[in-house]
């Protein structure tokens, strides 16, 4: 199973499951996801969500290369009411799919009306930030790294795109000039983080401020997170998030242009990955 479920009391524990893969996101990890999450939503007796990747590492992001890689097949979709991207050509397929498996879908999950809380340990890159940042809380482990190294690809940074508002526009330039790795301790410094903890506790300490939070009344938690996701969006993270959108896939079709088709000019996980060692 590429995630699996568990309630702990009033605690939903949603863990990614591809370790052999650190986790990297499919599609068929996305509608998993979004399974779970619905599970969780509709059981009364939770009240906080908890997401979280089996193994060394959190998320390595976007599946771009495994053999398990599905661009090509078709879910029932979820998040956005737009046609299939099966059978689409160029940026119609690219952004048919990504509209609804990469910003729809992490769009429906900052709306869960309860707590989620991630659990990050090792490497939480590009897209994994994504799945991060949707959740209202962060805990991470000391030895936690994240970075969005996209613009290596001409991109200006993944589909969900609220860097100027986790990370603070300096920051969040910094991150994307550079493409560099920065550490738990640097983003706590800069708020993304809220917590950060060594290594071997990363689970008790998630679970101890998940089960303080669980003892508020439902209602009371659904309309405190609508209040300042509501807050968020009035200071523009969602039309700023729609505007970076539609440059995210003007990159794309400028790489297919210039590179022989290849969206991604060029790159691969693994070439960002080597790069960020030799820079």
């Amino acid at each position: 199973m590429t995630v699996e479920y568990e309630r702990r009391g009033p605690v939903a524990v949603v863990t990614m499951n591809r370790p052999e893969y650190r986790n990297a996101q499919n599609s068929a990890m996305t509608y998993a996801l979004d399974a779970a999450f619905a599970r969780a939503v509709d059981d009364p007796e939770v009240k906080v969500i908890v997401l979280a990747g089996a193994g060394k590492h959190f998320s390595a992001g976007h599946d771009i290369g495994t053999p398990e890689r599905d661009v090509d097949v078709s879910f029932d979709r979820k998040a956005v009411l737009w046609w299939d991207h099966v059978g689409a050509e160029g940026g119609d397929q690219r952004f048919a799919r990504e509209s609804e498996v990469y910003l729809g879908m992490c769009r429906r999950w900052r709306e869960i009306p309860k707590p989620t809380i991630a659990s990050v340990q090792g490497a939480c890159i590009a897209g994994a930030l994504m799945l991060a940042w949707v959740c209202d809380m962060i805990v991470a482990s000391d030895d936690a790294f994240f970075a969005d190294p996209v613009v290596r690809m001409g991109i200006p940074g993944v589909e969900y795109f609220a860097h100027p508002w986790v990370l603070g526009p300096r920051a969040a330039k910094e991150v994307l000039f550079t493409g560099e790795r920065f550490t738990a301790q640097q983003a706590k410094e800069w708020g993304m983080l809220n917590r950060v903890v060594p290594r071997a506790d990363l689970e008790t300490e998630t679970m101890a401020l998940a089960e303080k939070i669980a003892v508020m009344p439902r209602m009371g938690l659904a309309l405190a997170k609508k209040a300042v996701n509501q807050a968020e969006d009035l200071m523009g993270l969602r039309s700023g998030m729609d505007s970076v959108f539609g440059l995210h896939h003007f990159a794309h079709a400028h790489n297919a242009e210039v590179s022989g088709g290849d969206s991604l000019g060029g790159q691969d996980a693994r070439s960002m990955r080597d790069a960020n060692r030799t820079s």
